[in-house]
């Protein structure tokens, strides 16, 4: 393609100054850019990356459809929620005007497994108006593709153990609200823990309805899975309160956590395959103390065993730059909902993205 990709922006917060700023440099550009959040919408986009002006204003999420099919984007980067019940709408409006759409929407990663209803509706609408939805970031490489490529090179595997841990402060608040940071520890049990506690058939029912509230390696173990040519037999998430002996400021949460209630969770997912290969896979995500850093640790069981341990990822960075650069893979993948486990392995782009389409 020879001119510069036109990209939208859904989502003006901590995430969209790293996106759209990677999107210019990129060599492509912000052409339209929209929010709920009053104290957002009227900027200018320059203004939230910390630059210039761009002469892009923010503008109510409520007028998305009108300026989607005026201006037709190549792509919308959309940058909100982690669930997909609380994005769907916003992949809706994306997919009713013809445009491709890509979340950092970590259920988004694999929606297959826990919001299959959802997720076949906006398959249909894509296909119907011929583009492409799907999900990416952090986890397309460091829980997915990296794990893929060390498993191609093992003779035998038994079993995958993962282990991921991130600063809920660098993501928002919808997110850190998710993990139950700052959650007392008998509510954090009644309105996060207590979800999982439930047998196998209730949670097919809570999938079928698109209530089910998966951590994020419930659908991590679903793309590994379908990657590596497993069958899911049967998968388990329990999710565990973190705690700190002081109380943790928190600047997202606009709070002070007192020492004992919860900074966040950790999420332990359980997966067996009739292959005989178990997935024992964990986030940790939490208000960090000043000691605590980010780090990912899989371990591959088998013949030979292997291990990978990445210490202070920059994962905010990591997970924006991976998103823009899957644009191209998005743009020329078949329409429909289309996970990255059916997409090549995202490269790095040394070249404006317009040239890899």
């Amino acid at each position: 393609m020879e001119r510069k990709l036109k990209i939208a922006q859904y989502g003006c917060g901590k995430m969209s100054v790293y996106t759209m700023r990677y999107v210019y440099e990129k060599g492509a550009e912000i052409v339209a850019a929209f929010d709920v959040d009053k104290n957002v919408i009227g900027k200018d986009i320059g203004d939230i990356m910390g630059c210039e002006k761009k002469g892009v204003t923010v503008k109510d999420a409520s007028k998305a459809d009108l300026i989607l099919s005026s201006i037709k984007p190549d792509a919308c980067i959309i940058t909100t929620m982690s669930l997909m019940k609380d994005i769907v709408d916003a992949f809706k409006v994306c997919a009713k005007n013809g445009v491709n759409a890509i979340t950092t929407c970590e259920e988004a990663f694999f929606p297959w497994n826990s919001s299959e209803n959802i997720t076949h509706e906006l398959d249909m609408l894509a296909k119907e108006n011929k583009c492409t939805l799907t999900g990416s970031g952090y986890q397309d490489v460091f829980w997915g593709n990296l794990i893929a490529a060390l498993a191609g090179a093992t003779h035998r595997i038994t079993k995958i153990k993962g282990k991921s841990s991130y600063n809920v402060e660098d993501y928002g608040i919808a997110l850190a609200k998710v993990h139950g940071a700052g959650l007392d520890l008998q509510t954090f049990e009644k309105e996060i823990a207590a979800a999982d506690n439930i047998s196998e058939e209730e949670r097919k029912i809570l999938i079928e309805k698109g209530e089910f509230l998966p951590s994020y390696m419930w659908n991590v173990n679903g793309w590994l899975c379908r990657r590596l040519g497993l069958t899911v037999k049967s998968q388990i998430q329990k999710c565990i309160p973190q705690t700190h002996t002081e109380e943790l400021s928190s600047n997202t949460l606009k709070m002070t956590i007192p020492a004992g209630n919860a900074t966040g969770m950790s999420a332990v997912v359980i997966t067996e395959t009739n292959e005989g290969i178990t997935l024992e896979t964990e986030c940790i995500g939490k208000v960090y103390a000043p000691d605590e850093f980010d780090q990912n640790d899989w371990t591959i069981f088998g013949e030979p065993d292997t291990q990978i341990v990445i210490n202070r990822p920059s994962t905010v960075e990591l997970t924006c730059a991976t998103v823009v650069n899957r644009i191209p893979e998005l743009i020329k993948a078949p329409y429909g909902f289309i996970t990255t486990d059916k997409m090549v392995t995202n490269n790095y782009k040394s070249k404006p993205l317009n040239n890899y389409i």
